[in-house]
């Protein structure tokens, strides 16, 4: 499997890819640079750091903004704050997406990616409720075919972390450790599964995705991306078969830029594996 280059956007930070079934439209990222795309077009240039996003069912996004979760209309920029959540000053929100249920899961971080001061918290659209805390840069999660298992990256630790998921109540319980991540792989960045229950993983340095079977830790596959900061990445396509996956040109030097010259640029892999939709955001 080879990784097609579908747009050179030279991102600093290109991350959270959205595909939309119902359009077959790939919504992204670039964090630093406050900007959302749909594919190769500029869709917004919003004025704060967006972490994170959900599509709503009435065309609306749910955008993790800095500290706060806002409702976004694309077409006339309008915001409107929903809620906040606890933080420093340097802390963000970072990755998130659905639960299957509709709630709105997204984890923050410092982000001088020092200090352990970040959560996780579930929004349900009234209430916010906390999940985990002391995490110091909280990056990629998503849940099994069944929705009964959640896993979840804190990048730092290198661990991918599996949690039994109560998708009535949205809680999390029974922790343990699914995945270690060895050091010359790369950072374990953004994540998504597919229909087998594998998990891939886009791997931050590692100029790589990686798919994994969580229930025996093993490395199943590895996929070369031209672009040495592989950010995240998500399924999409009429088939569910084609992965998009970020990258970043964030902290990289003269040197790296020359050997990954397409780095912040956004691409496909057509996989054998079929995906997982995403879920769309239900107050």
């Amino acid at each position: 499997m080879n990784a097609e280059l579908v747009f050179d956007a030279r991102t600093e930070l290109g991350e959270g890819p959205v595909w939309d079934e119902k359009t077959q439209t790939l919504y992204w990222l670039d964090i630093l640079g406050k900007k959302i795309y749909a594919g190769t077009e500029l869709l917004a240039q919003l004025d704060d750091f967006i972490g994170c996003f959900a599509l709503c069912g009435n065309g609306h996004f749910l955008l993790g903004k800095r500290l706060s979760f806002v409702d976004f209309e694309p077409g006339s920029n309008h915001q409107t704050v929903l809620a906040s959540v606890s933080g420093l000053e340097n802390n963000r929100i970072n990755d998130g997406k659905c639960d299957p249920a509709g709630r709105f899961i997204a984890g923050t971080m410092d982000m001088n990616e020092k200090e352990p001061s970040g959560f996780v918290y579930s929004f349900d659209g009234e209430q916010v409720t906390q999940l985990l805390g002391g995490i110091r840069i909280s990056n990629g999660l998503t849940w099994s075919a069944d929705h009964t298992t959640f896993y979840y990256i804190d990048t730092p630790t290198r661990e991918v972390k599996t949690f039994d998921y109560d998708l009535k109540t949205g809680q999390i319980a029974n922790p343990r450790v699914a995945i270690n991540v060895p050091e010359p792989l790369g950072w374990p960045d953004g994540m998504t599964s597919d229909t087998e229950g594998n998990l891939w993983i886009a791997m931050w340095g590692g100029a790589q995705v990686t798919r994994w079977d969580p229930r025996t830790g093993q490395l199943l596959e590895k996929i070369s991306v031209p672009a040495l900061q592989t950010s995240s990445c998500v399924f999409g396509g009429k088939n569910m078969n084609e992965l998009y996956v970020t990258s970043a040109r964030k902290g990289l030097s003269e040197a790296d830029l020359a050997k990954y010259p397409l780095s912040g640029g956004l691409f496909k892999v057509v996989t054998r594996a079929e995906g997982l939709p995403m879920f769309a955001f239900k107050p």
